[in-house]
Order: C-alpha cells, then sequence, then structure tokens
C-alpha cells in the first residue's frame, strides 16, 4: 500500500507518521523488528523520541539501501540552554514550581505538570538569565543528518514551559540553528490550547501537538475552534487516543483530516495488527496538500 502524503516546506511527508512503543522493560529490543514488519508492509517514515530508534532507522536504512526511509527526529532543547552556566534540566524541579506558582493560567490542570518537591521558585530576572548555548545545542544536532531525518521535532514538554516563562525568544535562536543544519524544524508542545496562540510567531514548518476525537488535555471545544482557524500545518499526536479509537481507526483520522485538516498524524504502534489496523484506516484517504483554511 501506497501511503497518502503532503508537503512540507516542498518536502515529501507521509499523512501517518509510525512512531514504535515498547514497554520500558523491553530495553528496545523489539523496535528493530517492528520497524523492519512496518517497512515491509509500506511505512517508510518513522518517528525517533530516543536514540535507540535513531540506532534503528539507521540499521534498517543499511540493510534494506533505501533512500526513501526517512526519521523524525526528536531535539531534547533542554539540553542546549543553560542558566548560570549549568544545563537547565539540572532546574526542572524549579522550574515546574515557577510555573505551578506564578504562571498557570487558571484553565490549565494542574495535573499536566509532574510534581516537584521544590519550594524555590524562579524571579523574572533569573528567567531573562536563561540562555542559548549553540554548542552544545550542536552537538545535539550531529547526531541527525538531514537526508535521513529531513524534519525535526522541537520543543516537547520545554515547548510549553519555556513558552510559559515568556521566553519565545530562546525558541527563535534554536530554530535559527536547526534551519541552518540543513533540517526542517517542527515545533511541539503539549498543551495545545495554551501554545498555539503563543507559538505562532515561530519559523517553523508545522506545529505538532495532541489533538483527537476523544479528548484533549484542554476543553475540547476550544482546541477544536482554535485548530479550524490556525492558518499554519498542525500535526496531531497521539490521534487514536493511546490505542483507544485503534478500532474506529478510520474515523479518527477522518475527524482530524476532513473535520479539522489536520496535515499529519504521529501514530503510536506497539505490534503487528496496530500497524494493519492504521493502513486499513488510511486506505480512504488521498495524498494531498490541504488547502488554507479560512
Amino acid at each position: 500500500m501506497r501511503l497518502p502524503t503532503i508537503l512540507l516546506e516542498g518536502k515529501k511527508l507521509p499523512r501517518t507518521i509510525f512512531s514504535i512503543r515498547t514497554p520500558l522493560s523491553d530495553q528496545g529490543r523489539e523496535i528493530d523488528p517492528l520497524m523492519q514488519k512496518a517497512y515491509e508492509m509500506g511505512v517508510w517514515c518513522f518517528d525517533l523520541p530516543s536514540g535507540r530508534h535513531l540506532e534503528s532507522l539507521n540499521e534498517l536504512k543499511r540493510v534494506t539501501m533505501d533512500e526513501a526511509v526517512i526519521g523524525l527526529g526528536h531535539v531534547e532543547v533542554e539540553a542546549g540552554l543553560s542558566f548560570s552556566g549549568k544545563p537547565l534540566h539540572q532546574y526542572e524541579t524549579k522550574i515546574i514550581s515557577t510555573i505551578k506558582k506564578e504562571l498557570v493560567p487558571f484553565h490549565l490542570p494542574y495535573h499536566l505538570l509532574p510534581p516537584s518537591s521544590s519550594t524555590e521558585i524562579f524571579t523574572q530576572k533569573e528567567i531573562d538569565r536563561i540562555v542559548f548555548d549553540p554548542v552544545r545545542f550542536g552537538r545535539m544536532l550531529s547526531r541527525f543528518h538531514p537526508e535521513a531525518c529531513p524534519f525535526l521535532l522541537v520543543g516537547e514538554k520545554y515547548g510549553d514551559w519555556l513558552l510559559a516563562l515568556g521566553r519565545i525568544d530562546l525558541f527563535h535562536e534554536m530554530v535559527s540553528q536547526v534551519r541552518e543544519k540543513g533540517f526542517i524544524p517542527i515545533f511541539s508542545a503539549q498543551w495545545t490550547s495554551f501554545t498555539l496562540p503563543k507559538a505562532k510567531a515561530l519559523h517553523v514548518a508545522a506545529y505538532a501537538v495532541p489533538v483527537n476525537k476523544k479528548k484533549t488535555l484542554f476543553d475540547s471545544e476550544q482546541v477544536v475552534h482554535l485548530i479550524k482557524k490556525f492558518d499554519k500545518p498542525i500535526i496531531s499526536l497521539n490521534p487514536l487516543a493511546d490505542g483507544k479509537l485503534l478500532k474506529e481507526c478510520e474515523g479518527a483520522l477522518s475527524f482530524l483530516f476532513e473535520e479539522l485538516k489536520v496535515y499529519a498524524v504521529i501514530a503510536g504502534i506497539a505490534s503487528e495488527e496496530e500497524i494493519r489496523r492504521i493502513m486499513e484506516g488510511l486506505k480512504r484517504f488521498p495524498s494531498l496538500i490541504p488547502p488554507r483554511k479560512t
């Protein structure tokens, strides 16, 4: 089966990107065989949330010698940021406490933030002292090659947190370096309705956020309205609601592709059967460049 595709900045991308999920106890042993099986079924683009996934993609490309196989890399932006000369992730509990106490909007449920044992919070002057570390960020980017991983996800949980701290300028610097290295950046975050309006000014190819037919982290009607009006490409994270929508895969994809005009989805898979169901659900959707939203 040929997967339906779209174009982002002139580069072809399948409308469904497959993300192989394995139990922590598995230590990644099932990634290689499941990626190989997915490839045999017609999959040629894989989400790469870990170094182990990147290794599996490189091995698949080596074995198949198929240049069309690509990955969607994940950039750990927190390791490219510093505070007082140390990587920002060393202050994660302090960041969480700051957002919870000072910056959480009234509509943001506390359970979306990890627990924090820290009682310290960042002052505004300290927030202003968080800086971009281009050398450390460049080392991280060096793990990827633009031919094998033309698209990079930039943000994830720190996408939300940095925007909550008011530091979108740090993302402008990271996105600029990603482009300088020949990659196409995609901004990713978890707090859909909070993040999209704040991140719209970024020079990225698309925005990857959680949205599906069953639920979202925020009010569903608010998210649906926002995405319908958002005039830049959206990629759905968790389109099948952690597998809850797998049995109605076609309807779930129809909601995203036809009603919300989402460009693509990143679908988690853990078995051959899940791959088959998703591939079957994709049959009715053609390759296209969705029209601009009005």
